[in-house]
Order: structure tokens, then C-alpha cells, then sequence
């Protein structure tokens, strides 16, 4: 099965397009770079697979769940069981330390108290933090903000990683340290990642790029790995 097929979506705003029947599928595990120039479509995609937005013909499908007819309700629910979004300014809530900010979404789903707290260590180890996990966001450095949104990320399990320019806020050292965390995350669990960025650097941890013009997927390339 796998773990997103989108199929001739489009998208227009205003009657101005935006995606122009973008069709392309990821295995499970598999890591695929989207880039192209601001104004292409690559945040409007990014929102559609992420259930933020609705396209207006085409289907969106990820671990065999389509998303076409789904009502607000249900779409949450997705977003809070199968995928899970890193974003460039990290998005963490600033009144939450950095081990509640991970834990946040495992709340919002359900999970026990118990769960929760056998879960929690675990995932803070994962991402290298466990001497921070109480630091407060404004205490912490970008890269390490950085590596709380991706331990919170990965508190679902989700099946597909949407990571919008992850490294667009940070120095290129730690950017690569936190390029060679996704990489890891993505192999250890075989979870799916898109990741939109202008970097070409970024394409050394996926097997793909996809290429976007005005709307339209206009090349898909194959990386040495």
C-alpha cells in the first residue's frame, strides 16, 4: 500500500489556478524532495495532502484513506492519526515545556496517561533531548526547537511526514544535524516524507525530486542513494 497517491489534483482560488492536475505517489519510507519558486503551488499541495484545504477535482489518498468526502471531523482526526506536519518557524506552544509540547498531540488523540508517560521518554531520547525536556521554547536554541517538533511529529506514528522548508530557519550546521535526524526517523519507522524547500542540500536525504511550475509537477527526478 502506499503511503500517498495524489491524482490529477487541482486548485484555483478566486478563479486563478494554482494546481493544475498534480499527480505523483510515495512508498512507505520513501523521502521525496518538492521544489520549485515561490508562487508555484508547493504550499497550496502541502495543505491540500494535509487536509487544511480541499482540492477542487481530484483525489488525495494516504494509507488507502481517501480523503475526497471526508467532513471537518473526520479530517482532524486524520491529521491527528496518520500525518503529521514539521514546519520552518517550528510552531511549538510557548507556554508549554518542551516534553508538553511533544506530548500535546498524544492528548488530543486519546491516549492514556499511562501510554503517555511510557511513551514520552522515549521519544524525547530519540530526538537527543533529554536534558532539555523542560526547558520552555524561549530557552531553547532553534535547532533544538526544531528537534522538540520533530519528537512531536512523531508522537502519532503518523504514516507520512509533511515537512514544510524544516531547515529554513537555521544555520547550515544544524540544519544538517537536523536533515540527518529526519533521515533517521523516517528509516527507523519507515515513515513517508515530502519535504518542500528551495535548498537543493535538503534532496541528499530523499530519493526524489518533484519538481513544480505554475501549478504543475514538471519533473520528477531520481536521486543516487
Amino acid at each position: 500500500m502506499k503511503a500517498l497517491q495524489v491524482s490529477n489534483v487541482t486548485k484555483s482560488y478566486d478563479k486563478d489556478p494554482v494546481l493544475r492536475g498534480v499527480s505523483f505517489s510515495l512508498e512507505t519510507g520513501e523521502r521525496a524532495a518538492l521544489m520549485g519558486p515561490s508562487g508555484s503551488g508547493k504550499s497550496t499541495l502541502l495543505n491540500c495532502i494535509g487536509g487544511i484545504d480541499r482540492p477542487d477535482e481530484g483525489e488525495i489518498v494516504i494509507q488507502g484513506q481517501s480523503l475526497k468526502g471526508l467532513d471537518e471531523t473526520e479530517l482532524c482526526h486524520m491529521r491527528r492519526v496518520m500525518v503529521s506536519t514539521v514546519f520552518q518557524f517550528f510552531h511549538l506552544l510557548p507556554t508549554l515545556s518542551a516534553a508538553e509540547n511533544i506530548e500535546f498531540p498524544l492528548q488530543l488523540s486519546g491516549m492514556s496517561d499511562s501510554d503517555r508517560r511510557s511513551l514520552l521518554p522515549e521519544l524525547i531520547k530519540e530526538v537527543g533531548l533529554s536534558h532539555r525536556s523542560h526547558a520552555m521554547p524561549h530557552e531553547l536554541s532553534g535547532g533544538e526547537m526544531q528537534r522538540v517538533a520533530i519528537a512531536r511529529a512523531l508522537a502519532i506514528r503518523p504514516k507520512l511526514i509533511l515537512a514544510d522548508e524544516p531547515t529554513g530557519n537555521l544555520d547550515s550546521t544544524t540544519g544538517e544535524v537536523i536533515l540527518d535526524l529526519l533521515e533517521a526517523v523516517s528509516e527507523r519507522h519507515g515513515i513517508a516524507m515530502l519535504v518542500v524547500t528551495h535548498s537543493p542540500g535538503v534532496t541528499r536525504i530523499c530519493s526524489r525530486t518533484l519538481e513544480m511550475r505554475d501549478g504543475v509537477l514538471v519533473e520528477q527526478s531520481e536521486l543516487a542513494v
